[in-house]
């Protein structure tokens, strides 16, 4: 049989390399050749590089082999910059590889490389794109922008408005405030996620070789990929590291690549000291900044809680005026521990972890639930509303924290904790709940399973 060479792209943002760099590592494991790709800057920030049989590492110049457009707001012109130069340099690092003997065989693109799926076409080479959010998102896209009755199928404005709620078979309905923000009129990202987003679910619908993995597994969102069912899709997650999955691999125990130091207080030894299920874990993820007001209101909820806490504050993550050491002194003299950035999974499968406060990314909102770790959801943007609507009204792992214009209060903080900390009926609803999804993502990813199947039906099929 042919060996296949993946090319699996992402652009360098921590939460799209994550998934996407585990999928490379697994196509490897399967006996294919793997080559994660991203942009010339990108690949010289990451560091640590996992190595394994089969998969290697290369990159394309996306017109910006320095940091400008990271410290740039024209992401307009960014996105264009992309996709005229990605373009070119894609197709001239496929020619490439198949000078050197290594001819590519698949493409795998994420979601802000919708232009690879063209290459792929104009080069005669099968593609996949990978869904790196929950797949009940990615059918919100399909509603939104299918060629048949989508809302934004063919409209070059905008700033039309969907009607609400959205309402899907066997799912709850969808409110303004449960959908991806990213494709809201008018939202801050709307200006390029829109014209992003027609054109996957264009491309998928122009190309029928063309397929959709998703970083989720069958038994999760059965019934949110049960709506679009005229794709090739194939549940592949979730896509974390094997030695928190299926143990096939002891050694694999992060996803490889880390774009911001870690801190040198040791939060191992802290977590060591604290009591089972005691720490409440807060995290917002690599991009999200919170405004000082909203810092405030989670730095006394925690403290008023009376339950240690570690928080992931990044270095340089302000908004407004405040500085992250301004918490330190507080924190320290009670029961936290602020650091600037730590190795997630090993965090959450800590025994001392007894609750996840975070943005609900879906990374770490699967981090969690492989975990066994219920979330207080307190979503920022684009997908995490979705996210935390799924985690509080269908998957029973968590509660939606509400906000008061556009803020958790230590009071809802506080009442969130208790619940799933504390011994009421609730709380222990919830923690069965999330045990009974962890053993079944486990169970989806080990030999057998409905993902492990899923990806070794992909690769067979090709």
């Amino acid at each position: 049989m042919k060996k296949h060479h993946f090319l699996v792209l992402s652009l360098p943002a921590q939460g799209h390399i994550n998934p996407t760099l585990q999928l490379a590592k697994n196509l490897a494991r399967a006996g294919a050749r793997a080559t994660f790709v991203t942009t010339v800057y990108g690949l010289k920030q990451m560091k640590n590089l996992p190595t394994q049989d089969g998969l290697f590492y290369s990159s394309f110049s996306d017109g910006y082999d320095d940091d400008t457009w990271i410290n740039s707001n024209k992401h307009n012109d960014y996105f264009n910059d992309l996709k005229k130069n990605g373009r070119k340099n894609l197709t001239n690092l496929i020619q490439k590889f198949s000078d050197e003997g290594h001819p590519v065989t698949f493409l795998v693109y994420t979601i802000l490389l919708p232009w690879v799926a063209v290459v792929a076409r104009e080069l005669h080479v099968p593609s996949a794109f990978l869904v790196i959010q929950c797949g009940t998102a990615f059918a919100i896209y399909h509603y939104l922008f299918n060629s048949t009755n989508g809302v934004y199928n063919s409209a070059s404005d905008i700033t039309v408005t969907p009607s609400y709620p959205i309402e899907f078979p066997e799912l709850p309905s969808f409110s303004f405030n449960d959908i991806p923000t990213i494709v809201l009129p008018n939202s801050p990202h709307s200006s390029i996620m829109i014209p992003i987003m027609r054109e996957h679910i264009q491309n998928l619908e122009n190309d029928p070789n063309s397929f959709v993995l998703v970083n989720s597994f069958d038994a999760l969102e059965e019934k949110s990929m049960r709506i679009i069912d005229k794709m090739r899709i194939f549940s592949v997650g979730p896509l974390v590291p094997s030695a928190f999955s299926d143990g096939n691999d002891p050694k694999d125990k992060s996803f490889g690549c880390e774009l911001f130091d870690k801190s040198g207080k040791n939060y191992h030894q802290w977590l060591d000291s604290k009591l089972e299920s005691s720490v409440v874990y807060v995290s917002f993820g690599s991009l999200a900044v919170l405004n000082r007001e909203q810092k405030e209101e989670i730095l006394r909820g925690l403290l008023e809680s009376e339950r240690p806490f570690l928080w992931v504050m990044r270095k340089g993550e302000e908004k407004g005026k405040n500085k992250n050491f301004e918490y330190d002194d507080v924190v320290n003299k009670n029961l936290g521990l602020i650091v600037p950035w730590c190795s997630q999974m090993e965090v959450l499968f800590h025994k001392s972890i007894g609750c996840f406060v975070t943005h609900c990314g879906w990374n770490s909102t699967l981090e969690s639930m492989v975990s066994g770790v219920p979330i207080v959801g307190c979503p920022q943007f684009s997908d995490q509303t979705t996210n935390a609507k799924m985690v509080e009204e269908v998957w029973g792992i968590g509660l939606r924290a509400k906000e008061v214009e556009g803020i958790v209060k230590r009071e809802e903080l506080k009442r969130c904790l208790e619940i799933l900390m504390g011994n009421g009926e609730k709380g222990e609803e919830i923690r069965r709940n999330v045990k009974k999804w962890s053993e079944l993502a486990v169970e989806a990813v080990k030999t057998g399973g409905s993902s492990h199947d899923n990806l070794k039906k992909f690769i067979g099929g090709l």
